[in-house]
């Protein structure tokens, strides 16, 4: 077992996003409970589907077993699909994060957060005059 062909790369794109959230965009996406929900329930398809799919007594997939631990989680699955399939969902959520989602208040006039609902809540007030 090397794990140079899929478990460096799936601990390095792991890293890579969570460092791409701690140190640039700091968006606070690990600390939101939405955030871990979300993770919950890909993990509630991706544990049958991908088990499905490398279960070791007939398995579709088939890794080579020098470029993976070899450590297998629920109905076989190596380890490094979990690690991969995190750090893809995660780097999809922060890019949804960075373009900002649609109905969120994003920046506004001054480049602050929320304005633009401030700037709605002061025209009604001075609608209702």
């Amino acid at each position: 077992m090397t794990g140079l062909g899929y478990t460096v790369p799936a601990a390095a794109a792991v890293l890579a996003v969570c460092a791409w959230e701690l140190l640039f965009l700091r968006t606070g996406l690990f600390r939101r409970p939405a955030y871990w929900l979300t993770m919950l329930i890909v993990l509630v398809f991706q544990v049958p589907v991908d088990g499905w799919l490398t279960k070791l007594s007939a398995p579709v997939v088939i890794y080579a077993s020098r470029q993976v631990t070899g450590l297998r989680g629920p109905w076989d699955i190596p380890v490094e699909d979990f690690l991969f399939g995190f750090a893809l969902v995660t780097a999809a959520l922060l890019a949804w994060e960075r373009q900002g989602s649609p109905g969120a208040a994003g920046p506004g006039p001054g480049g602050r957060r929320g304005a633009a609902a401030g700037g709605r809540r002061q025209a009604e007030r001075t609608e209702s005059r």
